[in-house]
C-alpha cells in the first residue's frame, strides 16, 4: 500500500508516529509522512519521505494573535507570559481548533489528489489530516499519543473543531470527531488511560509506546554515573530557563550527578556556569538516558511520560502547560512518581520531592508495574500488519 501518515509540526507530535511508521515501510509499504518543515529533517533521519504540511504551534498562536491585533504584522514573537491567562486561552481554543487544522486541510488536500494513499494515519491532535482524507475519501486511522483526558479546555477546543469541519465540508458523524476514523491506535496503557475514553464505542488497537530519538551517545561524565544520575528535561516546546534553573538549584543538594537536556527552546548559554556534577546540553539520546538514569524530572509530556514509565523509571512531574496536569496526575495515581504544579514550584519543593522519589523504593515499584504492563502491548510491526484490513 502507499500509506501517508501525518502529525502536528512539533517533535511530542511526531515521534510518537515514527516507530509504526518504520514498521509500516519494513513491511513492505511506501510510506510518506506529511508535518511542517521543521520537522522534516527528523522524519528523513528516519528514513521516511516528509510531505509539508501545516506549521509550527508556535507560528499557529502567533496567527491567532495577529488576528485579534495582540501583534503588528511585521512582529515575529508571542510572549506567553506577556499575554493575560484568560486571553492565552482563547488563542489555545483557535490555534488548535481553526488556525492548525485549517492549514493542515488545505496542505494536504493537494497532497492527497498527487499521492492518492491508500490509507491515512494521523495524530489525533492534527485532525485537519483526518478533515483532508475525508474530503479525499481516503480511508483514515488516528493515532494517539498519550492519556486522551478532556478537560475544559480540550472541550472547548472540540467545540471549534466542529465548527471548523462543517465550514470545511465535513460531515462529522455524531459529532464525534474520532468518528472520522476507522479505528484509534492507543499506545497509552490500559491502567493510565482515562475510563470513559476506553469506554467509547472505538474499535480501539493497543500499540506498545515506543520510545524514539535519533541516536547518540551520553557525556562522558554522565555515562560514569550510570544508574546515579538524574535526567532533565521539560520537553521542546514549554521549556524555560528560569523554571530549569529553579530545578538544578533544587537538585543540587542531593548531590547526585545532574544532566540536564535544555531543548531548542533554552540556549545553554542561558543557564550560566554549572557545578561539574551537572552537564546541560542542547540535545539528548532520551531512550539512551532513560536507560541509565536513577530518576526523571519532565515537564509531562505525553512521549516523555510514557517513555519514563516504559523505562521504569520514577518521575517528578513539573507541568508547563498542555497536557501535562492530566499526565501528572496520571503518574502520580499510578504510584510512580509525584508532581509539583507551576504556582507551587520552588527549589526547596523540587528538592523534597527528588529526595523522597531516590529514597523510598515504592516509586520504583509502581513504575515497573507499568513498564510491565506496557512490554505486554503489541509492537508496532503488529499493528502495521493490520493497516490493511483497516484500508479495505
Amino acid at each position: 500500500m502507499r500509506i501517508l501518515f501525518a502529525g502536528a509540526g512539533n517533535f511530542g507530535h511526531v515521534y510518537p508516529l515514527l516507530p509504526l511508521a518504520k514498521a509500516a515501510r519494513a513491511a513492505g509499504h511506501e510510506v510518506f509522512f506529511a508535518t511542517g518543515e521543521q520537522l522534516h529533517p527528523a522524519v528523513t533521519a528516519a528514513g521516511l519521505q516528509p510531505v509539508p504540511a501545516g506549521r509550527s504551534v508556535p507560528e499557529g498562536f502567533m496567527e491567532a494573535a495577529r488576528s485579534r491585533g495582540l501583534l503588528a504584522a511585521g512582529d515575529a514573537d508571542l510572549k506567553p507570559q506577556d499575554v493575560p491567562p484568560q486571553v492565552l486561552a482563547d488563542l489555545h481554543v483557535e490555534v488548535f481548533g481553526s488556525v492548525l487544522p485549517r492549514w493542515v486541510t488545505e496542505d494536504l488536500t493537494a497532497a492527497l489528489e498527487r499521492l492518492r494513499p491508500d490509507l491515512v494515519v494521523y495524530e489525533a491532535l492534527n485532525p485537519g489530516a483526518a478533515f483532508a482524507a475525508h474530503l479525499a475519501g481516503v480511508p483514515a486511522v488516528a493515532h494517539g499519543v498519550g492519556p486522551m483526558t478532556v478537560g475544559p479546555d480540550e472541550a472547548r477546543v472540540m467545540e471549534q473543531l466542529r465548527a471548523t469541519a462543517a465550514d470545511l465540508g465535513v460531515t462529522v458523524p455524531g459529532g464525534q470527531l474520532l468518528a472520522l476514523a476507522r479505528a484509534f491506535i492507543d499506545i497509552c496503557p490500559p491502567s493510565l488511560q482515562d475510563p470513559h475514553f476506553l469506554a467509547a464505542p472505538l474499535n480501539r488497537i493497543e500499540q506498545r509506546p515506543v520510545p524514539y530519538a535519533e541516536p547518540g551517545e551520553l557525556p562522558e561524565r554522565i555515562r560514569a554515573a550510570e544508574g546515579r544520575f538524574v535526567y532533565v528535561t521539560l520537553g521542546t516546546a514549554l521549556a524555560s530557563a528560569e523554571v530549569l534553573r529553579t530545578v538544578v538549584e533544587g537538585l543540587l543538594p542531593l548531590n547526585v550527578p545532574v544532566l540536564v537536556a535544555a531543548g531548542p527552546a533554552v540556549p545553554v548559554a542561558e543557564l550560566g556556569e554549572q557545578p561539574e556534577r551537572v552537564v546541560v546540553v542542547p540535545w539528548v539520546a532520551q531512550p539512551k538516558a532513560l536507560q541509565h538514569a536513577a530518576l526523571v524530572v519532565q515537564h509531562g509530556g505525553a512521549g516523555t511520560t510514557l517513555a519514563a514509565l516504559a523505562a521504569g523509571l520514577p518521575q517528578l512531574v513539573l507541568p508547563q502547560g498542555a497536557d501535562g496536569p492530566a499526565n501528572a496526575r496520571a503518574v502520580h495515581a499510578a504510584g510512580a512518581g509525584e508532581y509539583v504544579l507551576a504556582p507551587d514550584l520552588t527549589p526547596q519543593a523540587v528538592h523534597d520531592a527528588a529526595r523522597r522519589l531516590l529514597a523510598d523504593e515504592s516509586y520504583r515499584t509502581g513504575a515497573g508495574k507499568v513498564a510491565e504492563e506496557i512490554a505486554a502491548m503489541p509492537d508496532p510491526a503488529t499493528t502495521a500488519a493490520q493497516l490493511p484490513d483497516l484500508a479495505a
